[in-house]
């Protein structure tokens, strides 16, 4: 793969950032609390719950991995930026592009 420069990895890591921030607003609207008022039915408020306390995991995992985009965006274009952090060897840019927030390549990952 063709090395890309500093400014294509950046374009690319803010569309992340943007679709991870609509996530982030999808999963927020979805994790409100159930209004006890409501009436839907003993089995769909079960239900109901049981939605929204996975809207509130995906929600926790979707700001967690802004968090790490955002980090990757200050840290390109600094020494040390697509070097693994165990082994110091290249990370590949095709893994940086799939999974931004990686900080060791594919060996040291697993």
């Amino acid at each position: 793969m063709a090395d890309l420069s500093d400014d294509q990895i950046r374009s690319q890591l803010f569309k992340e950032i943007a679709n991870t921030k609509l996530l982030i607003e999808e999963y927020r609207e979805m994790s409100g609390p159930v209004a006890p008022y409501v009436v839907i039915g003993r089995i769909s408020r079960i239900d109901a719950v049981k939605n929204n306390g996975l809207a509130e995991a995906a929600l926790r995992q979707a700001e967690e991995r802004l968090s790490q985009l955002e980090y990757v965006l200050d840290r390109v274009g600094k020494e040390g930026f697509g070097t693994c952090g165990k082994c110091k060897s290249k990370i590949p840019l095709s893994r940086i592009l799939l999974n931004p927030e990686s900080q060791f390549c594919i060996r040291c990952a697993q």
